[in-house]
């Protein structure tokens, strides 16, 4: 499964993401801290949706959410 989230208050716009039998295949954010986004989208890979949304739920950046939350967000909707 494809998905195409569009966040809400992060620096990245939107986040691809590849879902096959509840496994993160790869992430793509749109925009953002390049370093940062990267380095989440490269630890997410392979881990289960369930798993990645438990560690990255909640996580603040200047305000009330943060690219991981937006991601977090966007796995929770793909369920």
């Amino acid at each position: 499964m494809r998905i195409s989230y569009v966040t809400e208050g992060s620096c990245a716009r939107r986040i691809e993401i590849e879902i096959i039998d509840g496994v993160i295949l790869s992430t793509e954010f749109v925009d953002g801290c390049p370093g940062n986004t990267r380095a989440v989208a490269a630890l997410v890979q392979g881990m289960q949706v369930s798993e990645a949304v438990r560690r990255l739920k909640g996580i603040a950046c200047q305000g009330d959410t943060s690219c991981p939350d937006q991601l977090a967000r966007a796995l929770q909707a793909a369920e």
